[in-house]
């Protein structure tokens, strides 16, 4: 098992990242809801058993791993130990919010949405803002709905076809982007702080070859990522 460090105590983290999945630790859903309580207290009780050995790691995956090593030693959970973790920290991340985008009174869904919008710089179909954002179809219709509603942006109906309608930024939504997306990396980079440049070098690339491989299994285009 590899090195890491834990940023709550483990009984915080199973509280509010959820649990289940392979080896009991999965990523909150799209939704964002709360884990059960049942899970909530086997997530819990898995933190408990994690212990403080030299060298290993504290967080709570490392526990779910060591309970299923202890009851099927015959089994390899090396998946388990990563990708139990990128579940746990998504549910980590999406269980925190974002705090500038709440100021503001935006869900990160929907800020993807806009950012697709101002980081093109052109307008975009509701059925591309989809591919852009990994989203589904009847999401990105309600989104847009909310944020048309709030004169973010705009819907227009193609000339040529009247099913077709193509979505774009007014200047209240752009104005907006470009305001809070500083404070948003600035947030980012706090979350970050526990890895120093070269940690995160390392982890983005290695996340970047995880994504690659798993987007081309997928034929996902690299053009669209959200």
């Amino acid at each position: 098992m590899r090195n890491g460090s834990e940023r709550d105590t483990a009984a915080d983290a199973a509280a509010r990242a959820g649990d289940g999945g392979a080896g009991g630790v999965r990523g909150a859903s799209d939704a964002g809801g709360p884990a059960s309580s049942a899970a909530s207290s086997t997530a819990s009780s898995a933190a408990g058993a994690t212990g403080s050995a030299p060298g290993v790691p504290r967080d709570t995956v490392a526990a779910v791993v060591r309970q299923w090593q202890a009851v099927r030693p015959d089994i390899d959970t090396g998946p388990m130990e990563v990708i139990g973790r990128i579940n746990r920290c998504a549910a980590l991340l999406q269980q925190a919010e974002d705090a500038p985008l709440r100021r503001v009174g935006l869900t990160r869904p929907e800020f993807d949405l806009l950012g697709a919008l101002r980081r093109t710089g052109h307008e975009l179909t509701p059925g591309e803002l989809a591919r852009e954002t990994f989203s589904s179809g009847a999401a990105v219709t309600k989104r847009l709905k909310q944020l048309q509603e709030r004169d973010l942006v705009d819907r227009r109906a193609d000339t040529r076809d009247r099913r077709v309608s193509h979505v774009g930024l007014t200047d209240t939504g752009r104005e907006l982007v470009d305001s809070i997306l500083p404070d948003q990396l600035a947030y980012e980079t706090v979350v970050l702080a526990g890895l120093d440049e070269n940690g995160q070098g390392q982890l983005s690339d290695l996340l970047g070859e995880l994504l690659a491989q798993l987007e081309g299994r997928l034929g996902l285009s690299p053009g669209f990522r959200g």
